[in-house]
This record gives C-alpha cells, sequence and structure tokens, in this order.
C-alpha cells in the first residue's frame, strides 16, 4: 500500500488534506467495521430501552469499545506508515508537524 504525499503543512502544523490519505486502500474494511459498530451501538442503545440486565449491556459496550480501538489502531498504523513515512522523506518542517500530529493521536488514544 502506497500513498502520495498526503499534504504540506502550514507554519502552525496544520494541514492541507488534498491528497490520499494512507488507509485509502483499506477503506472498503473500515467502512465494514464502522458498520458493524453501528449495529453494536443500535443494539446498544436498544437493550437499554429493553432494560436488559446492566452486565450484559456493559459486556456489549465493552465488545464495542474494542472494537473502536481496532479500528482506531489500524487508522494509526495507515497513517504512520503512509503520511508520516512521506513526510519524513520531504523533511523540514511537514516531516516534524506529521511526526507531532501522530504523537499527539497516540496521547489521545492512550488517555481514551
Amino acid at each position: 500500500m502506497t500513498s502520495t504525499l498526503e499534504s504540506d503543512a502550514d507554519e502552525t502544523g496544520a494541514a492541507d488534506h488534498l491528497g490520499a490519505h494512507g488507509y485509502i486502500s483499506d477503506k472498503a474494511r473500515y467502512l465494514a467495521r464502522l458498520k458493524r459498530i453501528e449495529g453494536q451501538a443500535r443494539g446498544i442503545h436498544r437493550m437499554v430501552d429493553e432494560e436488559q440486565y446492566c452486565i450484559d449491556i456493559l459486556t456489549q459496550i465493552s465488545a464495542m469499545t474494542s472494537a473502536l480501538q481496532g479500528v482506531a489502531l489500524g487508522l494509526l498504523d495507515d497513517h504512520l506508515k503512509h503520511c508520516v513515512v512521506d513526510a519524513a522523506k520531504a523533511g523540514g518542517g511537514t516531516a516534524d508537524a506529521k511526526i507531532k500530529e501522530a504523537s499527539d493521536a497516540i496521547s489521545r488514544l492512550v488517555r481514551s
């Protein structure tokens, strides 16, 4: 899976997202996974509406959380392999901005 350089970053580190993103070759897979997660969310909603047992609902929430984390880790991996690598090859401010962007994303994921 190769991609073109996603974008150049301006001096504030903001990206101009005009290029192809690293996940684009797996877009159908990500959409299918997200559709399943949507179904899980609807199922949890229904369970609460039907006043099902708390532990059963929590079990489903845990499964959905795990599924979302899987999507997030896949997107992060694609971002590192494509967007960050391409920016590192370009060097300069673009590389620094992409590395900071990835670090910030990892930090958010770890906190969640």
